[in-house]
């Protein structure tokens, strides 16, 4: 039975109007975002078999928008509107809006990009822009890899931060495994900005590899400076 046909106090979007959205479930929570259903199939129908499907919201969360366009009732449209949510979802966790972000030791970088990155299947690389008193004063993405490497140069590296004047940086990127131990080739590269931050009179501070819930700081272990 279509949602709109359902009595009134069991409607998902009346019962948030009039409790509150901890009241709902996973589901309608879920099915509100999806809009509606197809045929056959209430939003909340939808909304259920993607969480049989993927295991929990977090899961939904990690799948790509084409794999959730596919999906009976969902579609482009819909798959764009879940990605949105959730992206807006991880950028509220890892930023508070108007209250300065500090990045002085790994644990801060971690809290700071986390949320970002952590759920992610490939891998992103990101350079985070201090100033003077290690504040962030913003992040961008360098590159986009796969699930197992992805391409650094240090024209990109280094670019934004000559751009913002940004007194120092600090490298992140995720480990889509969840094992936050650094490559060769994260070593490798590691050094090689470090030598180029040398040059350019911007300090690379620390290179943190972010995992499931855990993350290595190669500044920790000896690798930059």
């Amino acid at each position: 039975m279509a949602i709109e046909r359902w009595p009134e106090g069991e409607r998902p979007r009346e019962r948030l109007l009039w409790h509150g959205p901890d009241a709902l479930a996973d589901s309608e929570l879920l099915a509100l975002q999806l809009g509606s259903g197809t045929r056959g199939a209430s939003a909340v129908d939808v909304a259920r078999e993607m969480l049989a499907a993927y295991g929990s919201l977090a899961g939904i969360a990690a799948r790509e928008v084409a794999e959730l366009a596919r999906r009976r009732g969902v579609g482009p449209a819909k798959a764009v509107r879940l990605a949105a949510a959730f992206e807006l979802s991880r950028r509220l966790r890892a930023r508070v809006p108007g209250r300065r972000t500090p990045l002085s030791a790994p644990g801060e970088v971690h809290a700071a990009f986390a949320p970002l990155v952590e759920h992610l299947r490939r891998e992103i690389f990101r350079v985070a822009l201090l100033d003077a008193q290690n504040v962030l004063l913003r992040d961008c993405v360098v590159s986009e890899g796969t699930l197992s490497a992805s391409l650094v140069h240090p024209r990109e590296v280094f670019k934004p931060a000559i751009i913002e004047s940004a007194a120092a940086v600090i490298l992140v990127h995720n480990h889509p495994s969840g094992d936050p131990a650094p490559s060769r080739e994260d070593v490798r590269l590691t050094r090689q900005l470090v030598e180029c931050g040398r040059l350019l009179g911007v300090p690379v501070h620390d290179h943190v590899i972010l995992g499931h819930g855990r993350y290595v700081s190669l500044a920790e272990r000896g690798l930059v400076g």
